[in-house]
């Protein structure tokens, strides 16, 4: 017998999603059991952070130290001008409050460094990379793999970005970059622009990459894929990522086997990112 919202009112909330075969009333149960790290809430946090609690996802934690600015409003859209100067994690954590009070968030106001890299990751479902830094990517990748959690990466720039799912037995994000690019390779968003809607669609995909995992549909998942849109263009394709043999991190002899906070990959993106 198909579920019915009467049956239940506390559930009614969700009655579009329930009524889905992909989801039901066990998938319900899976995502409000399900608990989520969310690195960055800025531009990709805010979608990726809004639809997961308004799903139900149990439990969120997110990381960011930035307080609001002028220049996030046209894309953060949970602020007002009225935030700026608060820190984001704090603003992001009373607004989920009031959209989804069923979804415990932990907002942590502070950078997602190797200190506490792998303690962050302690009990989570999987881990969601909305940074926009290089040494925060390399870092969480390593310890997601190093800790076998799943990682929904996500990347942004100008009218589009893309989107790939880490597992644990799939490709990682070194195999995607070996080493951080040379400065000024690749400009930040601060450089480059971004429009509001490109980090919508974006983190918006990466939250549903994150609902797929946490219900169950792996396969479905974009492992071992690379999601690629342009929004400008009106162009979207998948591209194959597969596994490098020699990567230091997944490959056939990995040396990369624990947090080191003197790794010099860290290192060098920690520099980039200074210098930007």
């Amino acid at each position: 017998m198909p579920w019915e919202p009467s049956e239940d009112p506390t559930l009614a909330r969700f009655s579009r999603q329930l009524v889905l075969p992909e989801v039901g009333p066990a998938g319900q149960a899976a995502l409000a059991a399900a608990s989520v790290l969310v690195v960055g809430a800025g531009g990709l946090g805010h979608p990726v952070l809004t639809y997961l609690a308004a799903a139900g996802v149990g439990h969120l934690v997110v990381l960011d130290a930035d307080e609001v600015e002028v220049s996030n409003l046209p894309r953060q859209v949970l602020f007002e001008p009225g935030d700026v100067g608060r820190p984001k994690v704090e603003v992001v954590a009373e607004r989920l409050g009031r959209l989804a009070p069923g979804c415990r968030v932990a907002a942590l106001p502070r950078r997602y460094d190797p200190e506490v890299a792998l303690e962050a990751l302690h009990g989570v479902t999987l881990a969601v990379d909305a940074s926009d830094n290089f040494a925060t990517r390399f870092l969480l990748n390593d310890a997601c793999r190093l800790a076998g959690v799943p990682l929904v990466h996500g990347g942004l720039t100008r009218f589009g970005g893309l989107v790939t799912t880490f597992a644990p037995a799939g490709p990682c994000y070194r195999c995607f970059f070996s080493e951080p690019p040379r400065h000024g390779r690749i400009p930040a968003c601060g450089e480059a622009g971004v429009l509001g809607p490109a980090a919508g669609l974006v983190g918006s995909w990466q939250a549903l990459e994150a609902i797929k995992w946490a219900l169950g549909a792996r396969a479905q998942a974009l492992v071992g894929r690379v999601l690629l849109v342009d929004l400008w263009e009106a162009l979207v394709e998948t591209v194959r990522l597969p596994r490098k043999p020699d990567c230091l991190l997944c490959g056939e002899a990995p040396e990369i086997t624990r947090i080191d906070p003197d790794d010099p990959t860290y290192a060098q993106a920690r520099q980039m990112l200074e210098k930007a």
